[in-house]
């Protein structure tokens, strides 16, 4: 999406009624500039409703112009969904590149991706995104021109792009179905050798990967980042005399693009599979209640709401809170307060993993988490040589 890094955008929000301003631009510029680009102004404004033609309304269309030539910006960034027409209708009027969001969203997951299935997956997602938008492309050809070698099959140019677009969606598809099934493979496996697994979910920028590199030394890249981590990354780890397989996976974000959570099915099925969640929370973001209910929104859009899970309060070195195990009903432990980065309350979070892991490996028919695990029977009184605060 961007042509070169440090490239100059101006960013735009606009208040329409949903709250959260200020954490909504700061996420915003986060992903701009995870994405490579410098955020030169933000222009922002307040409607009752989108203007059909230019979202934002000539007024603000006129603002934005200004700060483009103030800046000597090159592209304009709205942090919200903007259909085809409103895209259309703002470039030609800004005589910029216009992005939305999902764009932006997608742009990012482009650069991180390193596996081929991931490659695969953003690739499909990007498709399927571009498919509404393949008229801005070509409005100055209404049909192929003639002449020798140029002579086409007489439809139009828009109408082969479409047709070459879905032959490589249906592509795609298939080669990520057969990756699905070898995944599958892999997970009747596990399944057959009754090894208890657990995903790290959790919003974007959370502390998963720098949690998941604290608990099983694998070095995985971790990074001040939004969407550092976009492949699936495994590793054995033992927690007490137990063996445990820990997941971590691609982080989530409020209004995470459709496209994005179709392409990456496969992958986030893994999560869905796992016998316990570790929801990684930042506990030091002041709007860490929204998004523990995006991540929320999500798991329950990938069939994942069943699946017992633990909220982790990651980055306390960040908050002068101390390390504890915070109880509900039942002794069912329903928070850990730790540091992936200093260490501390680690020592909790092995043995909250330890005494689940024993849980399961009891169990008469250890082979699915949504009737033979259940977090209540997780009792903290049952670990030796350990003092569980019962709150923070």
């Amino acid at each position: 999406m961007f042509e070169r890094p440090g490239e100059r955008a101006i960013v735009v929000q606009l208040d329409l009624g949903q709250g959260g301003l200020d954490e909504r631009l700061g996420e915003l510029k986060l992903l701009a500039s995870s994405a490579g680009a410098t955020v030169e102004a933000v222009v922002s404004g307040r409607r009752n409703a989108p203007d059909p033609a230019l979202f934002a309304g000539r007024g603000k269309v006129e603002e934005i112009t200004e700060a483009l030539c103030a800046h000597d910006a090159d592209l304009v960034i709205f942090n919200h969904a903007l259909s085809p027409a409103q895209q259309r209708n703002l470039e030609r009027a800004l005589q910029r590149r216009v992005i939305d969001r999902t764009a932006l969203i997608l742009d990012i997951f482009a650069l991180r991706a390193k596996s081929h299935e991931g490659k695969l997956q953003v690739e499909l997602a990007q498709l399927s995104h571009l498919a509404t938008r393949l008229v801005r492309g070509w409005t100055h050809l209404e049909r192929q021109k003639g002449g020798i070698g140029l002579r086409g099959p007489g439809e139009k140019q828009l109408e082969t792009d479409r047709r070459l677009l879905g032959d490589r969606v249906r592509l795609l598809k298939s080669r990520l179905a057969k990756l699905e099934k070898q995944r599958h493979t892999r997970r009747r496996a596990r399944e057959r050798r009754d090894v208890f697994t657990v995903s790290l979910v959790g919003y974007t920028n959370a502390g998963k990967s720098t949690l998941f590199n604290a608990l099983t030394r694998a070095g995985a890249y971790a990074a001040d980042q939004l969407f550092a981590t976009l492949d699936t990354t495994s590793r054995r780890m033992f927690a007490g005399a137990e063996n445990i397989v820990l997941s971590d996976t691609v982080g989530f974000i409020r209004d995470l693009p459709h496209a994005l959570v179709a392409a990456f099915h496969a992958t986030l099925e893994e999560t869905a599979s796992a016998d316990l969640l570790l929801h990684v929370v930042d506990a030091s973001s002041e709007d860490r209640e929204a998004q523990i209910g995006a991540v929320n929104v999500v798991l329950d859009e990938i069939g994942a709401a069943d699946v017992p899970r633990i909220e982790v309060w990651n980055k306390i070195d960040l908050t002068h809170a101390a390390p504890a195990v915070l109880r509900g009903d039942c002794d069912r432990i329903e928070r850990v307060f730790l540091s992936a980065r200093t260490g501390e309350g680690l020592q909790f979070l092995r043995a909250v993993l330890g005494d689940a892991a024993e849980a399961f490996a009891a169990e008469p028919d250890s082979g699915s988490h949504s009737s033979d695990l259940d977090a209540t029977r997780f009792n903290p009184h049952q670990f030796e040589g350990v003092s569980l605060p019962c709150d923070k």
